[in-house]
């Protein structure tokens, strides 16, 4: 958050649950590729009952909120990079 050109670092208290949305053309691999980074950052991440998923309206593009169980802000960037690398990730917020 940005006030007055300073910037205000946001504060989490770990751990906590953290969502994650990420962006990318529809396909079932898109899904499963997303589900494994982030388990591979949370070990207690269930795909069932962590994941929200939503199709554009045109079908294109699926959006997906997964609710990662972040311990640390380390974490939290390791995921968000890896997601970016992904080649079937076209955003992740």
């Amino acid at each position: 958050m940005e006030r007055f050109g300073q910037r205000e670092e946001l504060v989490l208290e770990f751990p906590c649950d953290f969502p994650i949305k990420v962006v990318g053309r529809t396909a079932e691999e898109f899904h499963v590729r997303v589900c494994e980074i982030v388990s591979r950052h949370d070990g207690s991440f269930e795909p069932s009952e962590n994941v929200q998923s939503r199709e554009s309206s045109a079908g294109k593009y699926q959006s997906l909120t997964v609710n990662l169980r972040a311990t640390s802000k380390e974490q939290i960037d390791a995921v968000y990079q890896e997601l970016k690398a992904c080649e079937l990730v076209l955003w992740a917020l």
